[in-house]
Protein backbone atom coordinates (compact mmCIF):
# COMPACT_ATOMS: atom_id res chain seq x y z
CA UNK A 1 0.00 0.00 0.00
CA UNK A 2 2.88 2.60 0.74
CA UNK A 3 4.33 1.65 -2.65
CA UNK A 4 0.93 3.26 -4.24
CA UNK A 5 0.98 6.24 -2.07
CA UNK A 6 4.47 6.58 -2.85
CA UNK A 7 3.82 6.41 -6.36
CA UNK A 8 0.82 8.71 -6.33
CA UNK A 9 3.27 11.27 -4.16
CA UNK A 10 5.51 10.98 -7.16
CA UNK A 11 3.12 11.45 -9.85
CA UNK A 12 2.19 14.56 -7.60
CA UNK A 13 5.47 16.00 -7.48
CA UNK A 14 6.58 15.47 -11.20
CA UNK A 15 3.23 17.07 -12.31
CA UNK A 16 3.76 20.60 -10.06
CA UNK A 17 7.71 20.10 -11.50
CA UNK A 18 5.95 19.77 -14.66
CA UNK A 19 3.59 22.56 -14.56
CA UNK A 20 6.83 24.52 -12.88
CA UNK A 21 8.45 24.25 -15.54
CA UNK A 22 6.11 24.69 -18.34
CA UNK A 23 5.45 28.56 -16.71
CA UNK A 24 9.86 28.90 -16.57
CA UNK A 25 9.40 27.77 -20.48
CA UNK A 26 6.69 30.32 -21.64
CA UNK A 27 8.90 32.68 -19.27
CA UNK A 28 11.90 32.61 -21.22
CA UNK A 29 10.03 32.20 -24.53
CA UNK A 30 8.43 35.70 -23.51
CA UNK A 31 11.60 36.78 -22.70
CA UNK A 32 13.03 35.93 -25.78
CA UNK A 33 10.04 37.93 -27.87
CA UNK A 34 10.34 41.09 -26.03
CA UNK A 35 14.01 41.12 -27.07
CA UNK A 36 13.34 40.29 -30.47
CA UNK A 37 10.79 42.81 -30.75
CA UNK A 38 13.06 45.41 -29.03
CA UNK A 39 15.95 44.33 -31.32
CA UNK A 40 13.68 44.78 -34.50
CA UNK A 41 12.21 48.13 -33.10
CA UNK A 42 16.20 49.06 -33.05
CA UNK A 43 17.19 48.14 -36.36
CA UNK A 44 14.00 49.59 -37.88
CA UNK A 45 15.27 53.01 -36.21
CA UNK A 46 18.72 52.33 -37.83
CA UNK A 47 17.80 51.53 -41.17
CA UNK A 48 15.46 54.79 -40.82
CA UNK A 49 18.14 56.76 -40.19
CA UNK A 50 20.75 55.14 -42.11
CA UNK A 51 17.77 56.08 -45.12
CA UNK A 52 17.79 59.74 -44.60
CA UNK A 53 21.05 60.06 -43.94
CA UNK A 54 21.27 58.95 -47.78
CA UNK A 55 19.22 61.14 -49.14
CA UNK A 56 20.52 63.93 -47.94
CA UNK A 57 23.98 62.78 -49.39
CA UNK A 58 21.55 62.40 -52.14
CA UNK A 59 20.37 65.87 -52.52
CA UNK A 60 23.51 67.23 -52.10
CA UNK A 61 25.52 65.67 -54.18
CA UNK A 62 25.92 67.79 -57.58
CA UNK A 63 27.08 65.42 -60.18
CA UNK A 64 25.87 61.72 -61.66
CA UNK A 65 29.17 59.54 -60.12
CA UNK A 66 28.78 61.32 -56.62
CA UNK A 67 25.25 60.07 -56.77
CA UNK A 68 26.29 56.58 -58.05
CA UNK A 69 29.13 56.87 -55.15
CA UNK A 70 26.10 57.71 -52.35
CA UNK A 71 23.93 54.87 -53.73
CA UNK A 72 26.63 52.38 -53.65
CA UNK A 73 27.98 53.27 -50.36
CA UNK A 74 24.41 53.48 -49.07
CA UNK A 75 23.71 49.60 -50.99
CA UNK A 76 26.81 47.91 -49.18
CA UNK A 77 26.16 49.83 -45.93
CA UNK A 78 22.05 48.73 -45.98
CA UNK A 79 22.91 44.64 -46.80
CA UNK A 80 26.06 44.53 -44.32
CA UNK A 81 23.57 45.79 -41.56
CA UNK A 82 20.99 43.63 -42.65
CA UNK A 83 23.19 40.71 -42.45
CA UNK A 84 24.68 41.63 -39.09
CA UNK A 85 20.88 41.84 -38.32
CA UNK A 86 19.88 38.50 -39.57
CA UNK A 87 23.03 36.79 -37.35
CA UNK A 88 21.86 38.71 -34.46
CA UNK A 89 18.26 37.28 -34.53
CA UNK A 90 19.29 33.56 -35.57
CA UNK A 91 21.63 34.32 -32.09
CA UNK A 92 18.23 35.38 -30.22
CA UNK A 93 16.23 32.47 -32.46
CA UNK A 94 18.69 30.30 -31.08
CA UNK A 95 19.04 31.20 -27.36
CA UNK A 96 14.94 31.48 -27.44
CA UNK A 97 15.13 27.96 -28.37
CA UNK A 98 17.84 26.72 -25.54
CA UNK A 99 16.21 28.51 -22.71
CA UNK A 100 12.73 27.69 -23.24
CA UNK A 101 13.80 23.61 -23.59
CA UNK A 102 16.03 23.64 -20.42
CA UNK A 103 13.14 23.56 -18.20
CA UNK A 104 11.70 20.63 -19.69
CA UNK A 105 15.40 18.64 -19.40
CA UNK A 106 14.89 18.77 -15.31
CA UNK A 107 11.28 17.32 -15.81
CA UNK A 108 12.83 14.73 -18.21
CA UNK A 109 15.56 13.55 -15.18
CA UNK A 110 12.88 13.89 -12.38
CA UNK A 111 10.37 11.46 -14.43
CA UNK A 112 13.49 9.22 -15.10
CA UNK A 113 14.80 8.91 -11.85
CA UNK A 114 11.02 8.70 -10.65
CA UNK A 115 10.43 5.61 -13.15
CA UNK A 116 13.92 4.33 -12.19
CA UNK A 117 13.16 4.08 -8.66
CA UNK A 118 9.15 3.03 -9.28
CA UNK A 119 11.13 -0.21 -11.24
CA UNK A 120 13.75 -0.88 -8.42
CA UNK A 121 10.50 -0.77 -5.82
CA UNK A 122 8.85 -3.40 -8.27
CA UNK A 123 11.64 -5.40 -8.58
CA UNK A 124 12.06 -5.55 -5.01
CA UNK A 125 8.65 -6.64 -4.36
CA UNK A 126 8.82 -9.21 -7.12
CA UNK A 127 11.69 -10.65 -5.66
CA UNK A 128 10.53 -10.87 -2.20
CA UNK A 129 7.39 -12.49 -3.24
CA UNK A 130 9.44 -15.22 -5.16
CA UNK A 131 11.24 -15.59 -2.39
CA UNK A 132 8.62 -16.39 0.17
CA UNK A 133 6.61 -18.66 -2.79
CA UNK A 134 10.14 -20.56 -2.17
CA UNK A 135 10.01 -20.66 0.73
CA UNK A 136 5.95 -22.32 0.89
CA UNK A 137 7.08 -24.65 -1.93
CA UNK A 138 9.60 -25.47 -0.12
CA UNK A 139 7.77 -25.99 3.60
CA UNK A 140 5.21 -27.67 1.14
CA UNK A 141 7.37 -30.83 -0.21
CA UNK A 142 9.17 -31.13 2.64
CA UNK A 143 5.81 -31.99 4.70
CA UNK A 144 4.89 -33.86 1.45
CA UNK A 145 8.07 -36.05 2.36
CA UNK A 146 7.44 -35.78 6.18
CA UNK A 147 4.17 -37.46 5.74
CA UNK A 148 5.05 -39.58 2.71
CA UNK A 149 7.97 -41.16 5.02
CA UNK A 150 5.50 -41.24 8.01
CA UNK A 151 3.31 -43.38 5.71
CA UNK A 152 5.78 -45.48 4.03
CA UNK A 153 6.86 -46.44 8.59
Amino acid sequence: MSMTMNAYDDAGKLTKEAMDNTLRSFAAMTKGFQQISAETADFTKRSYDQQTAMMERLFQARTLDKTIEVQSDFAKTAYEAWVAQMTRMSDIYAGIAKETYKPFEQTAKSASAVATKAAIDTTSQVDRAAGEAADVAEHAVDAAEQQAHETAH
